[in-house]
């Protein structure tokens, strides 16, 4: 009996010690658990780091249980939050080139932004932006999707003429094209942006997929869906996990985050591609949504807008430029591959 007690002891203190040793993070994520696609993947992320490392375990906090979707980046620097799962593109009004590292008008699709990030220098860039700009923080790219709806509308839009005065819901770098073409524009929150469509204190707004947007009910209000997705080609999605406590982790740990990382990545994009177009026959058929395509002369009218941007964004910040050119100088090489290879597609 007694050798008994004393082994029964020992595996208590044994357990005790792999607890003590385990490591666990808080993480904030800036989509609810519920979204899917955007917030899937910060659950996923989670199941997969947990179920495969020994030394860190994550926790998921929907929006606004640790802190706000906007203020996670200094959280998350600060301390006060371990972690944070985001898309750079929140931290533009903080950081003018964070949304290069989001998504970026008429710029890289999934592959090609993958590229430059795992394999040319994005993400070397990536973590000097938030060096240089004074954050505490070691950021991994950890999802991606395809591209977005443009925008949901309550009116039909014909011309250049019918987007001037509206107020709209915009994500990054692409509101700030709108806003040359005399629209209003505002950074809200998924939860934020159906009570403010609701009330008329926007008119229109860009979130999402289809499926995505489908969930948070803007078809119950705003009837027109446009594509294509020019402000985002793509989304790139981000870990932000506090400096001190990544540098506390063993080597291990942080490896097996970087592979969570890569794998999310994968079920991120397929989660995306193969849902989307069952939402969009849904909002047609059952919704009475109607998808219209932008006009080649608006879409044109698009591009050299944002093309007078960049050039300005260049001009006033050194990082910004730093980060453009690079990007610009991969996909001017991307094009021998990207423009050969791939059968076009009818429209």
């Amino acid at each position: 009996m007694k050798f008994r007690t004393m082994a029964a002891i020992s595996c208590l203190s044994l357990a005790a010690t792999g607890a003590s040793a385990q490591e666990v993070l808080e993480m904030t994520s800036s989509f609810g658990k519920n979204l899917p696609i955007l917030g899937t993947a910060g659950v996923d992320f989670v199941e997969k780091i947990n179920s495969i490392s020994e030394g860190v375990e994550f926790e998921h906090f929907d929006p606004g249980e640790l802190v706000p979707t906007l203020e996670a980046l200094d959280a998350v620097s600060n301390g006060s939050v371990d972690a944070s799962y985001a898309t750079a593109g929140y931290w533009q009004g903080k950081i003018t080139a964070a949304s290069l590292f989001a998504a970026v008008p008429f710029g890289p699709e999934a592959g090609e932004f993958l590229g430059w990030m795992l394999y040319d220098d994005g993400a070397e860039l990536y973590q000097r932006m938030y060096d240089e700009a004074g954050y505490n923080v070691h950021v991994l790219p950890c999802g991606i999707i395809a591209p977005e709806t443009s925008g949901w509308f309550k009116n039909e839009i014909t011309s250049m003429a019918d987007l001037e005065g509206l107020n709209m819901r915009f994500f990054g770098l692409g509101a700030e094209v709108m806003q040359r073409l005399g629209v209003s524009t505002s950074l809200l929150a998924g939860g934020d942006i159906f009570p403010a469509l609701e009330r008329g204190a926007i008119d229109a707004t860009e979130f999402s997929m289809p499926r995505i947007d489908a969930r948070l009910g803007f078809y119950n209000i705003a009837k027109f869906n446009y594509f294509p997705g020019w402000h985002q080609p793509a989304t790139m999605f981000e870990l932000l996990v506090n400096k001190d406590r990544w540098n506390d982790l063993d080597e291990r740990s942080q490896k097996q985050i970087e592979v969570a990382c890569l794998a999310n990545i994968t079920t991120n994009y397929a989660e995306g591609e193969a849902t989307n177009f069952a939402a969009m026959i849904e909002n047609t058929e059952q919704h009475g949504v109607t998808i219209k395509t932008w006009p080649d002369e608006m879409l044109a009218t698009f591009e050299s807008t944002w093309n007078e941007v960049a050039a300005e964004l260049a001009a006033e910040d050194a990082y910004f430029k730093e980060v453009w050119d690079d990007l610009q100088e991969y996909r001017e090489g991307y094009k021998t591959w990207g423009n050969t290879i791939y059968l076009p597609r009818p429209r």
